[in-house]
Parts: structure tokens; sequence; C-alpha cells
């Protein structure tokens, strides 16, 4: 069940490269930056996914990334998830995400997954949301 959104964030992608394009399926390489809240604390965040396009038009991605807070509380993250391209050229992204931290205002995010909203512009604009699966 889906439960409290724990973070939001806005963000630009910072770069992209072809990874493979063998057989007619891209694989892709994306990297991006962001601000937003995790947990009511205001973090930035980066990360690095890469995706493969799938015989069905649909994409499959995996990334992982650090979110970081203005005083030096780090936490990684770990995620995957499937994306389809919109109309107007970005992604739109759904899938989990797992956090991994030694601070203790974020370790409740150790025991929880979560999943996420994703969703990619044709500007290379970036927004995500994550909620706390239940």
């Amino acid at each position: 069940m889906l439960g409290e959104l724990i973070g939001e964030e806005t963000g630009q992608t910072t770069g992209i490269r072809v990874l493979s394009a063998e057989g007619g399926h891209a694989v892709l390489e994306a990297s991006y930056q962001a601000s937003g809240t995790l947990l009511g604390t205001p973090v930035k965040d980066m990360g690095t996914y890469h995706s493969a396009t799938r015989g069905d038009g649909t994409l499959f991605g995996e990334g992982e990334g650090v979110t970081m807070t203005a005083d030096g509380e780090t936490l990684t993250w770990h995620g995957s998830g499937v994306g389809q391209l919109t109309g107007s050229g970005g992604v739109s992204w759904r899938g989990a995400i797992f956090y991994e931290t030694t601070s203790d205002r974020f370790a409740q995010l150790n025991a929880l997954a979560a999943v996420f909203e994703f969703e990619t512009d044709e500007n290379g604009n970036v927004e995500a949301k994550t909620y706390e699966w239940k």
C-alpha cells in the first residue's frame, strides 16, 4: 500500500550518453542533480541511472545516487523502475528505491522500501516524488 509522501525534488539532467545500440535496443546512461526535501529536511540529490529499451517500447532502468543535507548528512540510494516515453519527448518512470545511511535523522529509511514517480521532460528537467511503501 502506498504510504506517506517522504520526499519531493526538482532538478536538471546533467548528462546523457549512449552505452550500447546493439540489436536495436538502446542502452542510455543519464545523470541528474536535484534539490528538494526528504522527511521534511532540505536536501541535494545526484544520481546516475541506465535505461534499456524493451521490445514493447517501454524502458527498464536501474540507478544509484547520493542525497546530502546542508550540514553534511548523507544517504545513498539504489533504485529500479520502468519508464514510458511521453508525447512531449520526456520519460515517465515508476519504481522502487532503497536508502542506506548512518544518519540518525534518516535512520528509519534503512528499514523501508520506497516507491517513486520520476518525470523528465524534453528540456532535461526532472521532478520526483517518493512515497513510503507500507
